[in-house]
């Protein structure tokens, strides 16, 4: 069952476990569930989706339970008034906090403007042997992306050589690899922490938090990374 983290008439929000697609897509034919059908028979009515998340990311995912709440919603997403912010752990040590802005092409090739702002919120050196390195270093950071690009963090974070743990294609596949068989660990550590918003009827201002998966806690226990205070919770 998914984990619900607020609903009402008109929305409901949910954190997405990592793994599970928000809807069908023809570039992965292997998929048999999704969240949107899954969250359907769970509440039993329709559901419409305002935005997505990538399969690999866990977190909140925000859904209209009607049209009009939907056109509202999409109408914030286009006009960049949500405020999104992601945990995730890269490789190495990033600063203290930095903005990349690295313009994207989407899926027709066509360059867009990205702009991701992030903060490091801890960093780990571990006696994880890497190459001629006898330990490794990674980071705990949270991000801020102010434009909303198809993989924009994981490009963003693969552009400054700080690629997030556990991606593939854009991150670090020897570093990948060197977690799957020490740790066991194949699953990409990005996860969307909060979302903030209007509601779409009522206008109120709305906050939803969703805590990180047991996978990057256990990640995080290994790098002693403190992520307590991210939690569940709606107000």
């Amino acid at each position: 069952m998914l984990e619900v983290l607020f609903q009402d008439k008109d929305i409901i929000a949910i954190n997405k476990p990592h793994g599970l697609l928000v809807h069908r897509s023809p570039i992965a034919a292997d998929a048999s569930e999704f969240a949107i059908q899954l969250l359907r028979e769970q509440i039993g009515q329709m559901v419409y989706p305002v935005h997505r998340l990538d399969r690999k990311t866990s977190g909140v995912l925000l859904v209209a339970l009607n049209k009009k709440a939907e056109r509202a919603l999409q109408m914030q997403f286009d006009e960049k008034q949500i405020q999104k912010s992601y945990l995730a752990i890269l490789r190495g040590f990033t600063n203290d906090e930095d903005t990349i802005d690295y313009p994207l092409k989407n899926e027709k090739e066509v360059v867009q403007d990205a702009i991701t702002h992030f903060k490091t919120l801890g960093k780990s050196e571990i006696p994880l042997v890497f190459g001629k390195h006898n330990t490794s270093r990674y980071s705990l950071v949270l991000a801020e992306p102010e434009t909303g690009r198809m993989h924009q963090i994981r490009k963003h974070f693969a552009h400054i050589f700080h690629p997030i743990l556990g991606d593939r294609p854009h991150g670090c596949n020897k570093q990948n690899k060197l977690w799957l068989e020490t740790y066991e660990m194949n699953k990409m550590m990005l996860h969307a922490y909060s979302l903030g918003f209007k509601h779409p009827i009522k206008e109120n201002s709305i906050s939803i938090t969703a805590a990180p998966s047991e996978e990057f806690k256990r990640v995080s226990d290994i790098l002693s990374f403190d992520i307590a205070r991210f939690k569940s919770e709606s107000f």
